[in-house]
C-alpha cells in the first residue's frame, strides 16, 4: 500500500506528455483534455512560450524568499494592474491562500476604519472557495465541514443570485461580500443580470467590501481578464489563481488602493511570487493579452455552448441543460445518471472532463481549443450518450 494519503480517489490514468490540448499515456493513448487540470492549463501542455519562460528562469534562480526584491513580482503586479481593475496585487501559491488573504483584508480594513465588530463575510450556497478551514466555513458546505467542528466563526450564506436574500442578511456585523461571478464546482452557474451590480450597490449603501472568487472564472476563462468584467462592474478585491500560472502554481489577490491594507507584517508568504512563478505568469499574461486572444475565446465559447444545447435537444433522456459561460460550461444529467460514472465513460472514450455539483459535468478546455476540438468532444459525448438511451 502506498504511503500517499488517500485524499482523492483518482482515475487509473496516468499522463506521460502532453502536446497543446492533448495528453498521452505511457502506452501511447490520447486524450482530448476538456478538464485541463480543473481550469489551469489555460494554454494546454508544453506550450512553447511558457517552457521557454520557465527555462531561462530555472537556469537563473529559483528562489530567494520575499525578504529580498524579486523584479518580477513587480513587473507582473503591474501589469495585472493595468489590464484591470487593480491598484494593489499581493501573490500567493494557491487559489486558497488567496481567498485566505482576501478575508484577513475585509477584516482589516473594516478596522482600520474604526468598525472592529465588522468581521462577518456573506457568501453563497453552493459555494466553493477552497479547503482551509476559513475557506471551507465561507463556502458553508456540509460535505466540506464534516469532520472539521467547530466551524470558523465570520460567515453566512445566502442563496446565489438572490439579491433580496443577501440584503437581508446584512447585520452590522457584516464586513464584505464574497461571490463567485460564476459558480464552479457549485455546478456552472453564472450570475443572473443585474447581480453583480446589486451586490456593488449594496456594499456601497452598508460600507461592505465586494470580494470575488475568480480562482476557476478569471484569467480569461469566460472571455474577458476577469468574469466580473462583463458586468461593468468594480471589486474591491479579487481573488484568482488557477490559470493565472498556466500550470505553474501561483494565486494573486488584486485590490482597489483603498483595499490595499495589507502592510509589513500583516501577511506574508515563502514561495509566494517566486521568480519562477513571475516568469510563468508573466508569459501566460503574454498570451492572454494578445490582439484577439480574448475574442477567440468568445467565439469558441459561443460554439461550445450551442454544441452543448444540442446535445441536450438530442439527448432529452440523458442530459437536463446546459449551462456557463466561454469556456467554462458544463452539462447537467438527468437524474439516475451520475456524473461522475459519466465521466469515466467519457475517459475511456478519450474525453476528460471534470464533475462538479448539482450532478453537473464540467467541460474547462485550455483557452486556445479551436472548433474542431469541440466537434472532436462532442463527438465523444454523443457516442456515450447513446449507451444510455
Amino acid at each position: 500500500m502506498s504511503a500517499l494519503m488517500p485524499t482523492y480517489a483518482p482515475a487509473d490514468l496516468a499522463f506521460e506528455k502532453g502536446e497543446g490540448v492533448y495528453l498521452y499515456t505511457a502506452d501511447g493513448r490520447r486524450f482530448l483534455d476538456f478538464c485541463a487540470g480543473i481550469a489551469v492549463n489555460c494554454m494546454g501542455h508544453a506550450h512553447p512560450h511558457l517552457v521557454e519562460a520557465l527555462t531561462e528562469q530555472a537556469k537563473k534562480v529559483w528562489h530567494v524568499s520575499n525578504l529580498y526584491t524579486i523584479p518580477g513580482q513587480i513587473k507582473l503586479a503591474d501589469r495585472l494592474a493595468a489590464a484591470s481593475f487593480a491598484d494593489r496585487v499581493f501573490f500567493s501559491n494557491s487559489g486558497a491562500e488567496a481567498l485566505e488573504g482576501s478575508i484577513k483584508i475585509a477584516r482589516k480594513y473594516q478596522k482600520d476604519h474604526g468598525h472592529p465588530e465588522r468581521f462577518r463575510i456573506i457568501a453563497c450556497e453552493n459555494a466553493f472557495h477552497g479547503r482551509t478551514l476559513a475557506t471551507i466555513a465561507a463556502a458553508g458546505q456540509a460535505k466540506l465541514l464534516e469532520g472539521f467542528t467547530p466551524v470558523v466563526d465570520g460567515f453566512s450564506q445566502v442563496a446565489f443570485g438572490n439579491l433580496n436574500e443577501m440584503r437581508a442578511a446584512v447585520t452590522d456585523e457584516t464586513a464584505a461580500i464574497l461571490v463567485e461571478p460564476v459558480q464552479g464546482e457549485g455546478g456552472l452557474r453564472a450570475a443572473p443580470e443585474g447581480y453583480l451590480q446589486g451586490l456593488r450597490d449594496l456594499c456601497d449603501e452598508f460600507g461592505l467590501l465586494l470580494m470575488f472568487d475568480e480562482v476557476q472564472c478569471g484569467m480569461g476563462r469566460t472571455g474577458k481578464l476577469f468574469a466580473h468584467e462583463w458586468a461593468g462592474v468594480t471589486p474591491d478585491v479579487v481573488a484568482t489563481a488557477k490559470g493565472i500560472g498556466g500550470g505553474f502554481p501561483l494565486g494573486a489577490i488584486l485590490t482597489t488602493e483603498a483595499a490595499g491594507v495589507l502592510g509589513v507584517g500583516n501577511h506574508g508568504t515563502t514561495y509566494g511570487g517566486n521568480p519562477l512563478a513571475m516568469a510563468v505568469g508573466g508569459a501566460v499574461l503574454d498570451e492572454l493579452l494578445k490582439d484577439g486572444f480574448l475574442d477567440h475565446v468568445v467565439a469558441v465559447g459561443e460554439t461550445l455552448g450551442r454544441a452543448l444545447s444540442a446535445l441536450v435537444e438530442k439527448f432529452p433522456t440523458v442530459f437536463v441543460e446546459a449551462r456557463g459561460q466561454g469556456l467554462m460550461q458544463g452539462i447537467k444529467l438527468v437524474e439516475g445518471i451520475v456524473n461522475r460514472d459519466f465521466k469515466t465513460e467519457l475517459e475511456g472514450a478519450g474525453l476528460l472532463v471534470a464533475p462538479a455539483g448539482d450532478n453537473v459535468l464540467r467541460l474547462l478546455p485550455p483557452l486556445i481549443i479551436e472548433d474542431s476540438h469541440v466537434t472532436e468532444a462532442i463527438a465523444i459525448f454523443e457516442t456515450v450518450a447513446a449507451r444510455h438511451i
